[in-house]
This record gives structure tokens, C-alpha cells and sequence, in this order.
């Protein structure tokens, strides 16, 4: 299977939060459904040009959530994500977001205020969509 996750080189964030990040979201979101045997470490690696140390880290970190499960010489399964689990992953996963956010509107120089209006007037033009 192919997992769609997309690589940003020129992104400050690291290769394996990126993977790591969207592969959370693919799992936490449904769009990877429980059940579903994941590419070897090697093969995902080859997918996405990057090392197998890299992929390796990805799915420890993921077993570790409990979103994944190995079992020797079968492969790696996305595991069963409840409905209470399933909303706290997305609300951290939103948050996290706009904590990037924020640390990104500071760094060049937005206040609270300007936030907020920069937020709800692209929620505005995203809602007329």
C-alpha cells in the first residue's frame, strides 16, 4: 500500500516529525483504516528517498501512541484508535498547530490581537469557500 504522506526538503521541521505528523493524521483521521499492513521500513524508506533509521523512528513512535503494532516476520499494522482516543489525537493534533502558528506569528512580530483578526478573517474567507 501506498501511504500518502509528502516530504517538505526545504522545511525547517525534521524529516521524521513531518512522516511522523502526517502519518498520525492519516491514522487518527480514518484515511488509513485499523487493520491496515504498513510498508516495510525499508520499503516506506525507499518510497520517500529518506533512511531507514528515519522510518524506524516514525513507526517506534507511533507503536509507542499505540496507533501501531509490529508483530515479527508479519509487518507493521495500524491498530484500533476508540472514538475518545481517536478525538484527543485530533484535538492535539490541532494544537499543535496553532502553536506552530503562534510561534510563527511572533517571530515576526504579530501580536495576540492581530492573530486573531488574521484568523478569523481567513476563517471568513475559507467559509465562503
Amino acid at each position: 500500500m501506498r501511504i500518502p504522506v509528502q516530504i517538505n526538503e526545504s522545511s525547517a521541521e525534521p524529516l521524521y516529525h513531518q512522516i511522523e505528523t502526517q502519518l498520525r493524521s492519516l491514522i487518527v483521521t480514518g484515511q488509513v483504516a485499523e487493520g491496515t499492513l504498513l510498508p516495510s521500513i525499508r520499503e516506506f524508506a525507499a518510497d520517500l528517498k529518506c533512511s531507514v533509521i528515519t522510518i524506524r523512528r516514525v513507526y517506534q513512535d507511533l507503536e509507542n501512541e499505540g496507533l501501531l503494532r509490529t508483530r515479527q516476520g508479519t509487518g507493521t499494522f495500524v491498530t484500533k484508535v476508540d472514538t475518545d482516543d481517536r478525538e484527543a489525537y485530533k484535538k492535539q493534533i490541532v494544537q499543535d498547530a496553532v502553536r506552530e502558528l503562534i510561534d510563527t506569528a511572533r517571530s515576526v512580530g504579530y501580536t495576540g490581537d492581530e492573530l486573531r483578526s488574521l484568523l478569523d478573517e481567513t476563517l471568513r474567507e475559507e467559509n465562503r469557500k
